[in-house]
């Protein structure tokens, strides 16, 4: 009650509580104004990697955006907050970004357990918040997406395309591509990994393939011994797992190790180059669906990935780091449809949904647009494949369930 409260408050924010006036600005202008853009993200601990990636891919948009002067009058600058990949902790700082008055739209978080502890707080604040990497289809679609659809949450988009296609498109692969027909299929009892493992699951006895053994493991398990002599036991041809690359990359190690020399396949929450680090010889092989193609082959991510290296940002760029740019420039251009001549109207924050849900441009990632329920519309996919110790792309489509 205390966090709606707060939200409902900071929500009815008048036009001197939307933008910060930068009298200090170069120049003189005394129009100019500083709009705050959160990133929300595990920066630490499990998944900072693919975290940190989203947060720089965020801070070259910003800083591409002030150097061209894309919104005449206003400089932007981010906020990055440390969720730590745990959903009080992301309801927590969306509460923080909500109060601060300067903060016109969010970016994050990477995970979808997170993201089911924030979305509220920002609908009631009309605060835009575009993930570029939350895949769980129920966030944009609720709880019965599969029978009927509805939207939840107004303020929600993502650049990312969502599990009911990635566990598909990993299914068909795995089947028809990879030749495999006996999957042991295991998650780690999180929103993302859980979903995830159960649509793949789906789609591969769709196929024609034969799931023959399932389990769970937890988040921080480091011990997988039993669970690995499970899967050797079983016959299987693949082990699909359904979760992050902290936990993947010391599971398929204890694989091999056993000796049972099986690749072990998984979704856009294992495709990093730490999970390769991790794993060494024992990745390889291994495989990986991902949101988009590969960001090194886009014309229009050339740029961004040279900026990105030159300036030695920590983390993961190629995961979700062009997605997390075109979405902070989505946030961008919306503000500038908004924000004219240095001035922020009192209901910018509901403004620039309203913006954000009519945007269309070309991003470093693709085309950039959404659907009804806030879900982007390049529904593009990649499998990858662990080889010579690097992943290399071996699929690029786009799914459509059976």
């Amino acid at each position: 009650m205390v966090i709606l409260t707060s939200v409902l408050t900071t929500g009815a924010l008048t036009l001197t509580a939307c933008g910060s006036r930068d009298s200090d600005s170069k120049g003189g202008d005394s129009g100019n104004v500083t709009v705050t853009i959160g990133v929300d993200a595990p920066l630490t601990g499990q998944n900072s990697a693919t975290g940190l990636g989203i947060q720089y891919g965020a801070q070259i948009a910003v800083d591409d955006a002030n150097k061209n002067k894309t919104v005449p009058g206003v400089t932007f600058k981010i906020k990055a907050l440390d969720d730590k990949a745990i959903p009080a902790t992301g309801q927590q700082n969306a509460t923080q970004l909500v109060s601060d008055k300067n903060v016109l739209g969010v970016v994050g978080p990477l995970n979808s357990g997170v993201a089911t502890q924030m979305q509220q707080v920002f609908a009631t604040a009309n605060l835009v918040e575009i993930s570029p990497s939350n895949t769980n289809p129920e966030l944009t679609m609720g709880k019965n997406w599969q029978t009927s659809p509805s939207r939840p949450f107004k303020t929600y988009f993502r650049t990312a395309t969502t599990d009911a296609l990635q566990g598909a498109y990993a299914a068909d692969y795995a089947y028809n591509g990879a030749k495999k027909k006996k999957a042991f299929v295991v998650d780690d009892k999180q929103t993302y990994g859980a979903g995830l493992s159960k649509i793949f699951q789906e789609q591969f006895v769709k196929q024609g393939g034969k799931v023959i053994g399932t389990d769970h493991v937890n988040t921080g398990d480091r011990d997988f011994s039993t669970l690995v002599t499970k899967i050797k036991n079983s016959g299987a041809d693949l082990l699909y797992y359904g979760g992050q690359y902290d936990e993947a990359q010391v599971l398929t190690k204890q694989l091999k190790a056993a000796g049972a020399n099986i690749p072990l396949f998984g979704g856009d929450g294992i495709f990093s180059d730490t999970y390769i680090k991790t794993a060494g010889k024992s990745a390889e092989g291994d495989l990986a669906t991902s949101i988009g193609v590969p960001v090194d082959t886009l014309p229009a991510a050339k740029d961004f990935v040279a900026t990105y290296k030159a300036k030695k940002y920590p983390g993961d760029y190629g995961t979700y780091g062009s997605y997390a740019y075109d979405a902070t420039t989505a946030i961008i251009k919306a503000v500038g449809t908004v924000v004219k001549d240095g001035k922020v109207p009192s209901d910018a924050r509901s403004q620039i949904v309203s913006a954000v849900q009519s945007t269309s441009f070309e991003g470093i990632s693709g085309k950039i647009s959404f659907d009804q329920y806030g879900d982007t519309t390049n529904k593009q996919l990649t499998v990858y494949k662990v080889v010579n110790g690097a992943w290399k792309s071996v699929q690029s489509g786009v799914a459509t369930p059976k």
